[in-house]
């Protein structure tokens, strides 16, 4: 393994019920609140009321900013960072799925920048400052509730890009396997695939003496493979909803990667179809990713055959190497479709004619990727397949 230090400042507090707690999470922070969420779902589900009353009843001034994009916009985290300048805001509470804590983290640091928080967002400037925030996690998926990443989208440019500090963990998370009972299947399906994925660009490392972190994310792998299909067929299954969101957590607060460099080109290649098409990010990725598995394969042969094997059973009695490799990557498409996922790009309209856009979109950075380093010619090839 590599030489690590791990720290995660992330209160999270996990189950049935622990959302009755936000009151007494948020007092210590200030009375002027920016609550943000997105699209209104909180306000069907009853979720909006109950923080409201909790808000209300320690005396907080309350502010609001709806609307937050399912690809968040660097428009909104400018009109948040605005608001909490305006509002003298001391707490901002994020209340939805991953796009909408990503949003806040960059309002967080925006709040404290004079400038467009977009210049952060590209590493123009170093964040200094952040206001504290905390979460109520509705949507398993991104694991962004307990880590300092953030993806941001600037819809006038079509750029999107991860970023992230160390001012921008969340002070809490309140994680109620009872929040995300009214996500619907596609969502659903969505943060399945891209909790998978986050587990995947673990995993696919060359990293020396790593057995742990192997079967770590082996066996979380199972687990969410196992859960999926039984939570698709019955969405309101608090025991399978409990095991989702647990893994979402679990596979991208920082544990998996002790000691290891993942690999992250398949997110890196999704950012440019999402920032062109603005499609669901769990919806690309599994368009993406087994083509991206299938071009790199030769990379790492025995990384590919330990993943069938360990993750999927694949039997490689009489198959080569390579053979059984290939079937772990057709198992996981398989398994995939059998839970409703896209496997194409014209799943969503998409065809080659913004081929080359979303190619240079990749590449700005020049060649990436960690398990096999990939060059334009690489990217274009893994869109082509995916069309």
């Amino acid at each position: 393994m590599n030489t690590f230090v791990y720290h995660n400042p992330t209160r999270l507090v996990f189950g049935k019920g622990t959302l009755e707690r936000l009151s007494d999470l948020v007092k210590p922070y200030g009375s002027k609140i920016l609550v943000v969420y997105g699209g209104g779902s909180i306000k069907r589900n009853g979720i909006y009321d109950n923080v409201m009353q909790q808000l209300r009843s320690i005396g907080a001034e309350i502010h609001e900013l709806g609307g937050v994009e399912p690809n968040p916009r660097h428009t909104t985290v400018n009109k948040g960072a605005d608001l909490c300048k305006k509002e003298g805001i001391e707490f901002i509470l994020a209340v939805g799925g991953g796009s909408v804590i990503d949003c806040v983290k960059a309002i967080s640091v925006g709040a404290k920048y004079d400038g467009d928080a977009w210049d952060i967002v590209t590493r123009k400037a170093e964040p200094k400052a952040a206001v504290p925030f905390g979460t109520v996690l509705t949507l398993a998926a991104t694991g962004s509730e307990m880590n300092s990443g953030s993806v941001i989208t600037n819809w006038d440019t079509q750029e999107k890009y991860g970023w992230g500090s160390n001012l921008t963990y969340p002070q809490f998370s309140i994680l109620d396997p009872e929040s995300t009972s009214s996500v619907p299947k596609d969502h659903t399906i969505y943060g399945i695939a891209d909790i998978m994925s986050h587990l995947f660009e673990h995993y696919f490392n060359h990293t020396a003496n790593a057995p742990i972190q192997s079967a770590f994310v082996e066996s979380l792998l199972r687990i969410v493979i196992d859960a999926a299909p039984k939570l698709i067929a019955d969405l309101h299954s608090y025991q399978q909803r409990e095991t989702i969101l647990y893994s979402g957590t679990m596979a991208l607060n920082g544990m998996l990667s002790m000691g290891t460099v993942g690999d992250w080109a398949s997110h890196n290649i999704e950012h440019a179809v999402s920032a062109v098409y603005d499609i669901p990010h769990g919806g690309g990725l599994a368009i993406l990713f087994p083509n991206w598995m299938g071009h790199v394969l030769d990379a790492g042969v025995p990384r590919f055959k330990q993943f069938a094997v360990n993750v999927f059973g694949v039997d490689p009695a009489g198959k080569s190497d390579r053979e059984t490799a290939l079937e772990g990557i057709q198992a996981l498409r398989a398994f995939w479709n059998s839970i409703g996922a896209p496997s194409r790009l014209a799943d969503y309209g998409i065809g080659d004619d913004k081929l080359d856009i979303m190619v240079d979109k990749a590449m700005i950075n020049g060649p990436f990727g960690n398990f096999m380093k990939l060059d334009r010619e690489d990217v274009r090839a893994i869109y082509v397949s995916s069309l």
